[in-house]
């Protein structure tokens, strides 16, 4: 099995729009998905993220938002375990919030590191 990372993509200004309860609405929708992939072994982890942040470079704070002028933002993300990057597509479109197009899910594989190549 692998490890991927998936990033939780929406509307910023939506979520906003909606508040709180209706940002609880949708944590319910996602609470029973991630439910049903604890129960197939392939839920790891994750967290929603509070829409406020801060965007810096080395010289400065670029924006007290985590997006600079950007509609779609990362709200949140999870952990899971495929067998390959496909499987992880289908876990990923099978988001009952990705199928009502309330989100995105971007899917990323975690990388392995050698460490014998780091010098260490």
């Amino acid at each position: 099995m692998e490890k991927f990372l998936l990033l939780v993509r929406e509307d910023i200004n939506m979520l906003r729009q909606i508040g709180s309860k209706g940002r609880y609405e949708n944590m319910r929708e996602m609470m029973n998905w991630v439910e049903s992939l604890a129960e197939s072994a392939n839920y790891l982890g994750g967290e929603p993220l509070e829409l406020s942040g801060k965007y810096v470079n080395h010289d400065d704070v670029l924006s007290d938002g985590p997006f600079i002028e950007t509609k779609e933002g990362i709200s949140g993300y999870l952990f899971l375990q495929a067998e390959n990057i496909e499987q992880a597509a289908a876990i990923a479109q099978s988001c009952p919030l990705v199928m009502q197009n309330r989100m995105i899910l971007e899917v990323r594989p975690v990388m392995i590191v050698d460490k014998t190549l780091l010098d260490l």
